[in-house]
């Protein structure tokens, strides 16, 4: 028989047996089994199955425009703009949004936001990024060279921990995550066979960090591998928290001192809620600390187009700044890079619309600051609502959403769920969201998906759904646990 024929009586060279074991490790939640059941719902629902209800409600992603979010017409027009020249030509436009539009484009191939650009990004764009990191931190100066423009903020996070991989054995290289964290983390800490350390958020202290249970994670971890990175998620998901100042300097302060790679996600920097809570950069911080940690410190701080009051998720824009980075292993970061051909140019585009947008005086000023507040104004509110709504539940415990997107409420389970969960192989959490799901179209995502202290249940959230259709869903999931519990009690 031909080489050919033997092959076939083979089957498939790729297998779950043969494939790269570590892919089976990685796990993602928020797009997990709940999200896959979430689809066939509204499926089953298209084709007129009879539900106890008339729709899926998906609040398990910070996805702001699919929840009814509207994008920024400045951004948009400028967007318009690049992708469709000719539109310049248009007196439906404002000059502000033609004259950013004719710049960008003289800064691409070819004048065209279909041209590759330079594998780090846009000239123009990264320069725009470097002012816009200046004023941020008042002042503080942000050199052009060490902006790297990425496909959103995940991309930027993986990219580092590929660089800081080594290692086999005790030597293999630890990634300190919080607990809860964004399961990005460890999804990629899984593919690229790191150690993932966990430290935990302190939940009766609104998700604070301390630096004593760093310090206890840090020396648990010691005995079976080399912990070099920490990583920080300012403000919180799914927590929510916003760090003090305080904190951040004692994070820092501990990071020196144990010669750690400090990688801070910021993604949800405008995202900023509660009274007396405050957004400090990391960046910043570490410069007004003086020369001891801004000379020596290695960081790396993030940022997208997809929160805060873009939302512009689809577009896939972001960036990461590097501070005191080796040159060297600078020099193998842009060849990293480079593989890759280049961000998405038009996620560069709204990138730079974020770091440079309107200015008073512009035709487009006022429209945007009306906008950018309203769609603040409005999360502020419905952060305000779901806390106050869930404390209201017998049963549910939420600390108040002092910023980014999400709540994640601490729920009690009965041990006749907790047992009824077992039997069907799912962990307590799983088995409450899914029953959630089934009887009111709610789609919100386990707490076990992100990692929570052993014997707490929890779930996250997003605020993003319409103010009424939050309160419609705050008070349907409200009649839920309220009808879970006397049922497994």
């Amino acid at each position: 028989m031909s080489e050919n024929g033997v092959a076939s009586r083979r089957g498939k060279v790729l297998t779950l047996d043969t494939m790269n074991p570590r892919i089976k490790r990685v796990e993602y939640a928020v797009r997990g089994p709940i999200v896959q059941r979430a689809v066939q719902i509204e499926k089953e629902l298209k084709e007129g199955a009879k539900k106890p209800f008339t729709e899926v409600i998906k609040a398990n992603i910070g996805d702001a425009h699919a929840m009814g979010q509207q994008p920024i017409t400045f951004f948009r027009q400028v967007m318009a703009l690049c992708a469709y020249p000719e539109l310049l030509n248009s007196s439906q436009f404002p000059e502000d949004a033609k004259n950013r539009a004719k710049t960008i484009l003289q800064s691409c191939g070819g004048g065209s936001i279909g041209a590759y650009s330079a594998s780090q990004g846009i000239e123009y764009v990264r320069q725009d990024v470097a002012r816009y990191i200046e004023k941020r931190d008042n002042g503080i100066p942000s050199n052009p060279d060490n902006i790297y423009l990425s496909t959103g903020a995940s991309d930027a996070i993986v990219t580092t921990l590929k660089l800081l991989m080594c290692g086999e054995g005790m030597s293999r290289t630890g990634v300190m995550i919080p607990i809860p964290q964004y399961p990005l983390y460890s999804a990629a800490l899984a593919e690229l066979g790191a150690v993932q350390v966990d430290y935990y958020l302190n939940e009766e202290r609104c998700w604070s960090l301390d630096v004593s249970e760093l310090r206890r994670s840090l020396e648990a971890a010691r005995k079976h591998c080399n912990p070099r990175v920490l990583c920080i998620i300012n403000p919180g998901n799914p927590t929510g928290q916003v760090q003090s100042r305080e904190c951040i300097e004692e994070v820092i302060r501990f990071a020196a001192q144990e010669r750690l790679f400090l990688m801070a996600d910021e993604v949800y920097q405008d995202n900023v809620y509660a009274d007396g809570c405050q957004f400090h950069s990391f960046k910043k911080v570490l410069f007004e600390m003086g020369p001891q940690y801004s000379d020596t410190l290695e960081l790396v701080s993030y940022h997208s187009t997809s929160k805060c009051y873009m939302g512009e998720c689809g577009f896939r824009g972001g960036y990461m700044e590097v501070i005191n980075m080796d040159a060297e292993v600078k020099a193998q970061l842009t060849k990293l890079v480079s593989v890759r051909l280049c961000p998405p140019v038009p996620g560069q585009v709204m990138m730079d619309l974020v770091a440079n947008t309107p200015q008073p005086g512009d035709p487009s000023h006022s429209t945007f600051i009306k906008e950018k507040s309203a769609t603040l104004n409005t999360l502020a509110e419905r952060a305000r609502l779901t806390e106050e709504i869930l404390n209201t539940v017998p049963g549910i415990q939420c600390n108040p959403v002092q910023g980014a997107m999400y709540s994640f409420p601490r729920i009690t389970i009965p041990e006749r769920a907790v047992q009824k969960a077992k039997e069907k192989g799912q962990a307590p959490d799983m088995f409450y969201c899914m029953n959630l799901l089934e009887e009111t179209g709610i789609c919100v995502v386990p707490g076990s998906g992100f990692g929570q202290k052993e014997g707490t249940y929890h779930f996250r959230m997003t605020i993003l759904p319409p103010t009424e259709k939050l309160k419609i869903l705050l008070n349907k999931l409200k009649e839920f646990h309220l009808r879970f519990t006397q049922q497994y009690s």
